[in-house]
């Protein structure tokens, strides 16, 4: 539970008391009843908005204190207000009561959807049990919240339940204080809920148990689609991954796995405690862990880590009951670069062998999270199911909407001291996402009741494909629309993530647009959330046909070559003279990327690149393997990191292929940091720290984190807002806020 505040008169008469926080949708209002009729308290409790209103007469003292300690696990208490006060409501009810909830004060409370908790389980695999086997048990502390709901205060009306009417026994344990499904909205059972039906590769429905079928059908090498609670996942076995990547076109790009308990866990993955701790919270995010078996080299070919996470529905639950197979691919269901698919008339164009569907709305979309952790915190790559909605404390006024970048979109509201990050969107240049935004921001404006913004906030990158949406919400909402730096917004978010208002940061990723309309992507900045400073930055390079190069990478080696007269025989005579015509006017990058993905490329880890990121990710596990036993005369000029003589060094350096990397990447962060040391000296700044995609990779923040702390500083990482471009809006409205 979050800190309280709290505002006390305190009183023996009668109170209302109002509650904020994660107080809806997670079994707060029985909490508050049975607290209540234990002290032989006189009231009632309301849900209102967003809020929980609590009338009372007696030990207003004592009943807080108790509800402090018996909190339901989900609930947390962020504000309470208490009033002196004598409502004439109180005189017309004897005892305690759960009255009908008001429309009230707006305000996101919705918790998030939490994996199914041991009780419910142990309910689905007791046959004596009306809910033995049933795929949509849950209770008040578990179960799907966020992608059901679709208003607040948090009432079965408001969900996409409301189609499905209590049966009798239901209802009985819904009126039943004793009954951990007291007042639970979303209650159901196999007589009233909703239900699985299982469909062949032409939609045709099958008349056989449909989870059972399925599993045998995985089981048998079958690729199948299987809709869960706040979208759809493509499942096949282990053995059938080969056939899985020609059917879907997906050739090198990781996928992430599914494991049966924590037995097949350890067969495939080696967990520390801490990403223990993790895969096993209520959250349960797909979590990078290191391969413990060769089998997972089909998962992430040429990756050092493997994405794994536990069954989090009572769904997957009986799915791995009827499995043979311990462990299956589950990655969203998704046309390449649109959004998750929720329509069951649209997944069937995706051509899969079969199709677990179900009937209950899906009403907001939410992708598995994904994180890796990282010396006790958790570096977030996608967070989405389980982490959102999320709110991040400022204390800064006003209200702003950052809509991020263009690959890994969020959107963040800001809003009364608060902010509120969408789920993972996808990337912008698919128009799906674009529609996504718009309904994402859309259902965060309606639960918070913003009807007017002061600023909106895109990226400098005059092509993004946002810019168009955000300039009419601009509109909509009445805002200014400002423009923020790629990295500077990337700075930003490292200072919410971390409560500190001044930073150096090393910002590293593969490209974003600079001040000067140049490609950034290595920089060092002094930053506030009003300014920010370029102190220095690494060498530029020439990006040989642009977009191209990041595509093809064998232009950068090329590139670098050229740049110290060294022969290179990477291309046919005729198409080297043509790049060779093409250095000079080239757009030109300092990204920290393209060093990485030359040092792939150059080392034959990774000389094409099929998916973002790709030559980088393959480059890591050298990395961690590396060590510094190289000395290629990184030097710095004029706050320039010069990164091509290094490379030519390099290029005529002979050694294990580990060593040359690491050697390489440490003496570019030592030049990087040297630049910050200097700022952090004369303007006595005590916080450094590093962001961007590249702050993802361990190697670079072990790197960093030893030489900021041998300085006696402190070493800043992300550990809420992503690292990559999904943590840009937050930044964005962080800054914009600042205004």
């Amino acid at each position: 539970m979050q800190k309280v505040f709290i505002f006390i008169h305190w009183s023996n008469d009668s109170m209302r008391i109002v509650i904020h926080g994660v107080v809806q949708g997670v079994g707060f209002r029985p909490t508050v009843h049975r607290i209540a009729r234990s002290l032989d308290l006189k009231g009632f409790v309301q849900n209102n908005g967003s809020n929980v209103v609590v009338e009372i007469e007696g030990d207003g003292k004592g009943f807080f204190k108790a509800l402090e300690e018996g909190l339901p696990p989900l609930a947390r208490i962020d504000r309470v207000e208490w009033i002196d006060n004598h409502s004439e409501a109180l005189d017309d009810i004897e005892g305690f009561m759960i009255v009908p909830s008001q429309s009230g004060e707006k305000g996101v409370g919705i918790p998030n959807d939490v994996a199914i908790c041991e009780s419910c389980r142990k309910e689905l695999f007791d046959p004596s049990n009306r809910r033995y086997l049933y795929p949509f048990t849950n209770c008040t502390d578990c179960g799907a919240r966020f992608t059901v709901i679709e208003d607040l205060p948090y009432d079965r009306k408001k969900t996409s339940m409301k189609d499905f009417p209590m049966c009798k026994t239901c209802m009985e344990e819904y009126d039943d204080p004793e009954n951990r499904r007291f007042h639970h909205q979303t209650i159901s059972c196999p007589e009233c809920g909703p239900s699985y039906r299982l469909l062949d590769a032409k939609g045709e429905e099958l008349d056989k148990a449909p989870i059972s079928e399925f599993a045998g059908r995985l089981d048998e090498g079958e690729i199948g689609i299987a809709k869960s609670w706040g979208g759809m996942h493509i499942c096949c076995s282990l053995e059938t991954i080969p056939r899985l990547r020609e059917w879907y076109g997906r050739g090198q790009k990781p996928f992430a796995i599914m494991v049966r308990d924590l037995d097949a866990l350890r067969r495939y993955a080696s967990p520390d405690e801490q990403e223990l701790e993790t895969l096993l919270s209520p959250h349960r995010p797909v979590t990078l862990l290191p391969k413990a078996s060769g089998t997972m080299d089909m998962a992430s070919p040429g990756l050092g880590n493997v994405g794994v996470f536990l069954p989090y529905t009572a769904m997957h639950e009986i799915l791995f009951h009827h499995l043979r197979s311990d462990a299956l691919v589950m990655t969203s269901a998704n046309v390449p670069g649109e959004p998750m698919i929720l329509e069951d008339e649209r997944v069937l164009s995706m051509g899969a062998d079969c199709y677990l569907l179900h009937n209950r709305r899906i009403v907001n979309r939410c992708d598995d999270s994904v994180v890796r952790e990282f010396d006790g915190n958790t570096h977030f790559i996608r967070r989405s199911r389980g982490h959102i909605p999320s709110t991040l404390k400022t204390g800064m006024k006003g209200a702003a909407l950052g809509i991020g970048a263009q690959e890994n979109l969020t959107a963040t509201l800001a809003w009364d001291g608060r902010m509120y990050p969408t789920q993972y969107l996808g990337d912008g240049d698919s128009l799906g996402v674009l529609e996504f935004m718009e309904e994402a921001v859309d259902y965060q404006t309606r639960l918070l009741g913003v009807d007017h913004l002061d600023t909106l906030v895109m990226d400098l990158h005059p092509g993004y494909s946002n810019r168009r949406l955000g300039k009419r919400l601009g509109e909509e909402f009445g805002a200014e629309v400002i423009e923020v730096q790629h990295h500077w917004a990337h700075a930003a978010s490292l200072m919410v993530d971390s409560g500190i208002d001044e930073i150096v940061a090393l910002t590293l990723d593969g490209t974003g647009y600079g001040s000067d309309g140049k490609a950034w992507g290595g920089e060092v900045l002094h930053a506030t959330f009003d300014d920010f400073l370029r102190l220095g930055h690494l060498e530029e390079i020439p990006l040989l046909g642009g977009e191209k190069a990041v595509r093809d990478i064998k232009r950068l080696v090329f590139a670098f070559r050229e740049l110290n007269g060294m022969e290179s025989d990477l291309f046919p005579e005729n198409e080297s003279m043509v790049m060779r015509k093409m250095m000079e006017g080239s757009l030109r990058t300092t990204s920290f990327g393209r060093i990485l993905d030359t040092l792939s490329c150059h080392l034959g880890i990774c000389e094409h690149r099929s998916y973002d990121g790709e030559p980088a990710l393959k480059l890591e596990p050298f990395l961690e393997r590396g060590s510094r036993v190289h000395d290629l005369d990184v030097e710095v000029k004029g706050g320039v990191v010069m990164t091509s003589p290094a490379m030519a060094t390099l290029f005529k350096t002979e050694g294990r292929p580990e060593d040359l990397a690491y050697s390489l990447v440490q003496e570019v962060l030592e030049g990087l940091l040297d630049i910050a040391f200097e700022e952090a000296e004369s303007s006595g700044i005590r916080h450094i720290g590093v962001t961007g995609g590249v702050a993802y990779n361990g190697t670079v923040n072990q790197i960093v984190k030893t030489l900021v702390e041998g300085r006696g500083l402190r070493f800043v990482t992300h550990d809420r807002v992503p690292n990559g471009d999904g943590g840009i809006s937050t930044g964005q409205a962080a800054i914009a806020l600042s205004r």
